[in-house]
């Protein structure tokens, strides 16, 4: 049972979760609430796409230097460590310390040693924002060296709040908003670590809508270009075989879609990174849209196949079902969805995200 002194602290930071409007709103609320309950010196928030696990526009940033925002992504791909997100997304609990993962040596984590102690932070707690086993989000909290490192029980209570977090970042992918046809896309091309060479006005318009005027010069805002950059770097290396693409939804309500991939001279020699960024397409979103309604397996199944115009009899044919089962959970569907018919839900899933409007990037705390 819960402690009497745990729960006037996770109240109201549940009620942040329900309340906030926005993902940047959610994570500057709930930060506030967990420092009462779990203090810490710094923080990194990061919305993810359930898919890859790289970082999307939805960032905000506590006592961190900024000039490391160009590295940190490149650290999480690029360098083997402990505690890396996509280990705490794929484990048990969901959330660990780096004092606890490395039995209490974090000297033996590069991480560890070129960017929390430079900072004067001493343990890290990592959490991912996870409903099912799909994440939404995860987190980083620091603590400056001179203070305890975190406990399992702290490592606990964050667990315990990251599927209210999870859920409120899962609602976010399925509000509605204006909408607006899709455009072309644009090409921008980067060198190392994420140095501009050049970009073309397309790109430059489409990434001025995500992460606000001056996202040349804010690079905490350009968090997604960061993030697949270094995964196009780990692949081109040999070290991941994950695609380097991203799919972030801009506060406008906006779905796009970045690629990256490492370019090669005619003679084989590294050339620089090349970045695209358009308008996500509808088949492109469906399957973050599909997940964040919670759709069983089944109802992911049922719903691809209405979206192809099946008939329940098809569909019973093609899932080895019967129709009136099939029937069933096309009930479940909608109920979940929030439609009452066919044409309703496909709307619901492949038409309505495309909006216009602009981001005013990533946020950065103020203490």
């Amino acid at each position: 049972m819960p402690s009497t002194t745990r729960e006037p602290v996770r109240d109201p930071l549940i009620r942040a979760c329900q309340e906030a409007d926005s993902e940047l709103a959610l994570f500057e609320a709930v930060s506030h609430q967990l420092q009462k309950l779990v203090p810490f010196d710094g923080a990194a928030w990061f919305a993810t796409d359930p898919a890859t696990l790289l970082g999307t526009s939805a960032v905000r940033v506590e006592n961190i230097d900024p000039g490391l925002c160009e590295t940190y992504w490149e650290r999480e791909c690029l360098v083997p460590d402990a505690l890396l997100f996509r280990d705490v997304a794929r484990s048990a609990q969901g959330v660990a310390s780096l004092y606890d993962a490395t039995d209490n040596r974090p000297i033996r984590s590069a991480r560890y040693r070129e960017y929390l102690k430079p900072q004067g932070y001493g343990d890290e707690l990592r959490a991912a924002f996870r409903s099912g086993e799909t994440t939404w989000g995860v987190l980083d909290l620091y603590r400056e060296r001179t203070r305890t490192p975190f406990t399992r029980r702290e490592c606990e209570q964050v667990g315990q709040i990251a599927p209210v977090v999870a859920k409120a970042l899962r609602a976010f992918a399925t509000q509605e908003r204006g909408r607006t046809a899709p455009d072309g896309p644009g090409t921008a091309l980067f060198q190392g670590r994420g140095t501009l060479l050049g970009v073309d006005a397309q790109a430059e318009r489409l990434f001025e809508e995500i992460a606000g005027p001056g996202w040349r010069s804010f690079s905490a805002a350009l968090t997604p270009v960061h993030a697949v950059i270094a995964r196009a770097h780990a692949v081109a290396q040999g070290l991941d075989t994950a695609p380097a693409i991203t799919r972030l939804r801009a506060a406008s309500g906006r779905w796009f879609v970045l690629n990256a991939s490492d370019l090669r001279g005619p003679d084989g020699s590294p050339g620089p990174t090349a970045v695209t960024i358009q308008p996500a397409r509808s088949e492109q979103i469906a399957p973050i849209i599909v997940r964040a309604y919670a759709l069983t397996t089944r109802e992911q199944q049922v719903t691809r196949a209405v979206a192809q115009g099946l008939s329940s009899q098809e569909i019973a044919a093609r899932l080895f079902l019967s129709p009136h089962t099939v029937n069933d959970h096309l009930k479940a569907v909608f109920a979940k969805v929030g439609v009452a018919s066919r044409g309703e839900l496909v709307a619901k899933l492949f038409a309505e995200h495309y909006q216009e409007g602009l981001h005013e990037g990533a946020q950065y705390a103020d203490w």
